[in-house]
């Protein structure tokens, strides 16, 4: 029996987050309502919301060895994950963004930096550390690093899921080594060229052979293509306060799915839902909630379709196919 339900090599972050009533046009000044730090990053955030489903879970990554270092630190062993093999830079500031929450829509805008003196290299990942799992969760950021993780991963039969955001340099040796691929809505058509994005997703899955190929849509859901069919769940509908680490949160409940062996129809469904849950409260993992709050949340959007977001168009069309 593995160690761990899931492994995660990538990205973690330290934030301070500012809210104000609404974001202002180009050269505006408006005054902040909240000042505060929020502990976030893809693959960090996904694994703590991987150990709050009942996981067993383990991050590999780098950080800081400042006072957001020394945060994410705490966030992370607090959650109940394991971070033994998380490394600590000496003289590193750690990763660390400016968010902008506009309080009238809860959409965030990020400005983010991440020192190269955080770089993950290949060396500092052994086989056995992500063998230990049942799968394994990463992102694109430290290319060669994920690639040997990958590598590791496939050799030995564990599956690979990916969260995408945009084209890194090396990547396209990654994702043949992807099972589960889940990009932001922008990835597909640049690395495709492909503006229609369910043409662009089966391009994905035809060229590199992930099993399933999926974007999220925001507010509306989440689209994917496996098994030759395109498969389009709407998103939920909640009193959104702070959209910021949905997509990583997705992340780590589509890890949950997966291991459950749920249906791809299941998988986004739940995930959509985990997903807008963590929007109801601020901060990246502000409110990243338990199996039982999830289904509930799934369940209420199959009764009352007033709680579902339905993506314009795309929705129609893969119900005409």
């Amino acid at each position: 029996m593995a160690d761990f339900d899931v492994v995660g090599v990538g990205l973690n972050a330290t934030d301070t987050v500012l809210t104000v009533e609404q974001f202002p046009a180009p050269g505006g000044k408006v005054p902040f309502a909240r000042e505060f730090y929020s502990v976030g990053g893809q693959v960090a955030t996904a694994m703590v919301a991987c150990s709050r489903l009942g996981l067993r879970t383990k991050y590999i990554g780098t950080v800081g060895d400042d006072e957001r270092g020394r945060i994410q630190m705490e966030s992370l062993r607090t959650s109940g994950i394991d971070i033994a093999h998380v490394h600590q830079r000496l003289n590193c500031p750690n990763q660390s963004a400016y968010i902008v929450v506009d309080g009238s829509t809860g959409e965030r805008t990020v400005f983010w930096h991440r020192p190269a003196c955080l770089t993950i290299s290949p060396g500092e990942i052994d086989p056995d550390q992500i063998t230990c799992a049942r799968l394994l969760h990463i992102d694109g950021h430290d290319t060669a690093a994920v690639e040997h993780a990958a590598r590791i991963a496939r050799g030995h039969g564990i599956p690979v899921t990916v969260d995408v955001d945009t084209i890194y340099p090396g990547f396209e040796r990654v994702l043949p080594l992807v099972d589960y691929m889940i990009a932001s809505s922008d990835f597909p058509a640049a690395w495709t060229g492909i503006g229609d994005p369910l043409e662009a997703l089966a391009a994905i899955q035809r060229q590199s052979g992930v099993r399933v190929a999926a974007m999220t849509l925001g507010q509306y859901g989440a689209l994917a293509y496996s098994e030759g069919r395109f498969t389009y769940s709407p998103g939920f509908a909640v009193r959104c306060v702070d959209t910021t680490g949905a997509g990583d949160v997705f992340h780590g409940a589509f890890c949950y799915s997966v291991l459950q062996q749920m249906p791809i129809e299941g998988a986004l469904e739940f995930s959509n839902a985990m997903a807008a849950l963590n929007c109801m409260a601020q901060g990246a993992r502000g409110a990243i909630t338990a199996i039982d709050e999830v289904t509930n949340l799934v369940e209420r959007g199959r009764r009352f379709e007033v709680l579902r977001h339905r993506h314009p168009t795309i929705a129609d069309r893969v119900e005409a196919r």
